[in-house]
């Protein structure tokens, strides 16, 4: 078992939550969003946290009864054993956590280029900022969970602060015919926009991978995971409709790459643009933080099962070399790879295995005390949202089914080997 010895609190987990779900989403996708769904974006907003609220009374109901730095991993191996399925899901859960992570790297460089002066800015600095940014939250989190959490706790703060004045500012201003449901798409769009507002919640499951670290997780971590959604749902409705409030949905799409700064502008002039771009490097830069936390302990859990190689289970400093394994990785791929297609895959992927561990949680309800009706209700509609997810993006690109299908390849190839080369049997997880 993963012990640091440095407890993460009620707010230490929040913030790490918090953290996780505030970063690259509202920053880089808000423009991305209206663009489906326009100015009812915070509609889709609303939808996509209540998705999360059931998701995460599911995962909070299997964190308060198996706390485990592994977070989604134990919980599948609670469920339907340690064995081929579990480790093809476990792995496709770490894929997909590090292509995430190396969307919001690239997302981190693009924000910090656009502060340098001049119109014309070399996109090696753009890779520069991006690998910076991971190698320094990888040298923060070798330092052990407590030095993870304050910078979650400041990071989250400032954000959090920047984003509430800016929401309260833009109501304000706002100008109501922009917000006229007249002005809405058809609903289906609102629903198909999902695709991209529900990965601005899907950060909420690193609360899991905190348990071993918090004092009372039983208490805490139902708790922490519901307050975090809720905190930043209010705040991606505001957001949303400050920002369609003082912009025309078209505007808003055009400078989709900067939507917020962009939305600044009338409400605060040029001082609050640049001030709104450096919360978006707080952001992302508090995302990578909270994403690295939550892969390091789920690289632990899977070298534990033998699903990793061991190497990702050795100690350094106060983490473990997944930690190192991960951030390379997620360096490579943001230096190689146009991240916005897979990304989808990763966002569905995520769901997808939100899907399954919901449906394993019915076995474990009574011992976990959760009411089956809601639990059935959290894996239908994270099906939902993947089919949502996956129609719409299958629209705009004929890759995606391939890619996705590839992705679960892999991942059950790789499984398929570590069980050759270490000789394992599919066997149940032991209650505690």
């Amino acid at each position: 078992m993963h012990q640091s010895g440095k407890p993460v609190s009620f707010w230490g987990a929040v913030s790490l939550g918090m953290g996780a779900m505030i970063g690259a989403g509202i920053f880089a996708l808000l423009g991305e969003a209206g663009a489906i769904s326009g100015s009812a974006v915070y509609l889709s907003f609303v939808i996509g946290g209540i998705i999360a609220l059931f998701s995460g009374y599911s995962l909070g109901k299997l964190g308060a009864r198996y706390p485990s730095s592994g977070g989604i991993v134990e919980y599948l191996a609670q469920a339907y054993g340690v064995g081929l399925f579990t480790g093809a899901m476990s792995i496709m859960l770490y894929f997909a956590a590090v292509v995430s992570l190396s969307l919001i790297a690239k997302t981190f460089g693009s924000y910090a280029a656009t502060l340098m002066p001049g119109d014309d800015v070399s996109p090696i600095w753009r890779q520069l900022f991006s690998v910076a940014i991971v190698v320094a939250f990888a040298l923060i989190n070798l330092r052990g969970a407590r030095d993870v959490a304050f910078w979650e706790k400041l990071t989250v703060a400032v954000k959090f602060l920047v984003l509430t004045g800016f929401a309260v500012a833009g109501l304000l201003h706002a100008r109501p015919e922009l917000l006229s449901p007249a002005r809405y798409p058809p609903a289906q769009d609102i629903f198909f926009s999902l695709a991209i507002t529900f990965f601005a919640y899907e950060g909420f499951r690193v609360i899991t991978n905190a348990a071993e670290d918090m004092p009372a997780p039983a208490r805490t971590l139902p708790r922490a995971m519901m307050t975090a959604i809720l905190l930043v749902m209010a705040l991606y409705v505001a957001v949303s409709l400050a920002v369609y409030g003082n912009l025309p949905a078209q505007q808003v799409i055009a400078a989709r790459d900067y939507a917020l700064a962009q939305a600044a502008l009338p409400v605060f002039g040029h001082t609050g643009f640049t001030v709104v771009a450096i919360a978006a490097l707080i952001s992302t830069a508090s995302s990578i933080n909270a994403n690295l936390y939550a892969v390091t302990n789920v690289t632990y859990q899977l070298a534990r099962d033998g699903e990793l190689p061991a190497e990702f289970g050795k100690p350094i400093g106060h983490s473990h070399e997944g930690l190192v394994i991960s951030s390379l990785l997620v360096i490579v791929l943001s230096l190689l790879f146009d991240l916005s297609e897979i990304a989808a895959i990763g966002s569905i992927s995520i769901l997808f295995v939100h899907s399954v561990t919901h449906l394993g949680h019915l076995k474990l309800a009574t011992a976990t005390g959760a009411s089956r009706p809601l639990l059935a209700l959290a894996t239908l509609l994270s099906l939902v949202a993947m089919a949502l997810a996956l129609y719409y993006v299958s629209r705009s690109s004929d890759r995606v089914p391939i890619l996705l299908a590839g992705f679960a390849g892999i991942a059950l190839l790789t499984e398929l080997a570590l069980q050759k080369l270490s000789h394992r049997e599919v066997r149940p997880r032991l209650p505690d």
